[in-house]
């Protein structure tokens, strides 16, 4: 049995980890701004928690301190999806999403690296939007970046922790979620959030055996 820590779980592909995960027996800890949806399900313990301001985190963390909580996996999941074309962007455009995808995951990342055990894992969810080559879409700019963004960060953090956890990053293509429908109304996709769910769950306990700092595209489709 693994406790993992998931990120982004009020609906979509993290709210699919965390029952799927509950479901094979593990401990599940799910952190997103809003806990409602999965508060009463046995085995997972949910905190509202906003991963871009450091006073929510710390709550979290001391709750860990207290309850001496061991972490096996951190699933950075958490992610914010705007589609605008690059001239009607602004600064709070970049902002908004940088906050959510790169310096709120650095963010709790950093917290809790000291409660991950060394054979842990950390995965960090980007998308084939940000990975360098890959077909780019207008509208995108913002998200791509800051998904590009991770994926750097992530190799980093495997090279600074080689003693573990180990660090990896899954670039997904386009999942039908909450999220995708809200940016591109008109576009729909053939993979669902609880197929993409159990990929990450099963990458997460068994991926770090034969990766470290890598970079795996996780998608049938372009993007």
């Amino acid at each position: 049995m693994k406790t993992i820590v998931v990120t982004g779980t009020s609906s979509g592909i993290g709210f699919e980890i965390c029952t799927q995960a509950a479901k094979l027996n593990h401990k599940v800890i799910s952190i997103s701004r809003n806990k409602e949806p999965l508060k009463d399900i046995s085995g997972i313990e949910s905190y509202s928690i906003d991963i871009t301001k450091k006073s929510s985190i710390n709550r979290f963390i001391n709750d860990l301190k207290n309850k001496e909580i061991e972490i096996d996996i951190l699933i950075n999941n958490a992610g914010y999806l705007a589609n605008e074309l690059f001239k009607d962007t602004t600064y709070e455009s970049f902002k908004t999403t940088f906050d959510v995808n790169i310096f709120g995951l650095a963010e709790i990342t950093r917290s809790l690296i000291p409660y991950i055990n060394k054979e842990g894992h950390v995965i960090n969810i980007s998308s084939i939007g940000g990975v360098n080559g890959s077909k780019k879409f207008p509208g995108l700019s913002v998200y791509s970046s800051s998904k590009a963004a991770v994926i750097a960060l992530t190799e980093v953090l495997a090279e600074e922790y080689q003693e573990g956890p180990s660090f990896n990053v899954l670039a997904l293509g386009a999942v039908q979620t909450k999220m995708l429908k809200e940016a591109f109304p008109d576009y729909n996709v053939n993979t669902k959030s609880d197929e993409m769910a159990k990929y990450i769950i099963d990458f997460a306990i068994n991926g770090n055996k034969l990766f470290n700092g890598k970079l795996i595209s996780v998608s049938n489709s372009n993007p």
